[in-house]
């Protein structure tokens, strides 16, 4: 027994440690960081690919990809680590329903990015509302709802939205004022 727990030691100190390195800065060059869309219809959704090329000698390393906003809904599938002179695709669904008239969004990008380990993405679209009438966000959540079936909380609504609350101090105050002068209510 004290054999093998001997050999096991043994074997963990002969086996190479990983080979850890520290990456350097590395250049990335993002086509068209700066962008301008036509404008789009509320609701309507804009699909946005940026090509990121590693122009350095490192290899790229994103740590971290941060929108400005929740409508703003990344692809999973992006490569984190891009080898020297190898370039990537960073997809995102820009979702227009909360948005109204003209809105700019950043999209910001960490990593061993040269200098400040930052890139910014920017990119701006007008958001034109329906011709009808302009709807508000509740209209617009209801439509979203019954669009893609999701009835439920419509037709018996939630626990939260009946519109009242009850005080039990003022039921037992009624109480006792229908006592005190019988009023019939």
């Amino acid at each position: 027994m004290n054999r093998l727990f001997i050999l096991a030691i043994i074997a963990t100190m002969l086996i190479p440690m990983g080979c850890k390195r520290r990456l350097g800065p590395t250049n990335i060059e993002v086509e068209d960081s700066i962008r301008h869309y036509y404008p789009v219809r509320q609701g309507q959704q804009l699909n946005i690919v940026y090509k990121i090329g590693n122009k350095g000698p490192e290899p790229l390393k994103i740590t971290d990809i941060q929108p400005s906003c929740g409508c703003i809904i990344l692809a999973q599938d992006a490569e984190r680590v891009i080898p020297p002179g190898g370039t990537t695709y960073l997809q995102m669904k820009y979702n227009s329903n909360k948005n109204t008239g003209y809105v700019q969004h950043t999209v910001r990008i960490f990593g061993n990015i040269a200098p400040h380990g930052l890139a910014i993405l920017r990119f701006d679209v007008n958001v034109v509302p329906d011709a009808d009438y302009t709807r508000d966000y509740e209209q617009l959540y209801k439509e979203y709802n019954l669009k893609n079936g999701i009835v439920d909380d419509i037709v018996g609504g939630k626990e939260r939205d009946k519109g009242y609350y009850v005080d039990s101090a003022f039921q037992s105050r009624r109480t006792r004022d229908k006592e005190k002068y019988r009023l019939d209510f």
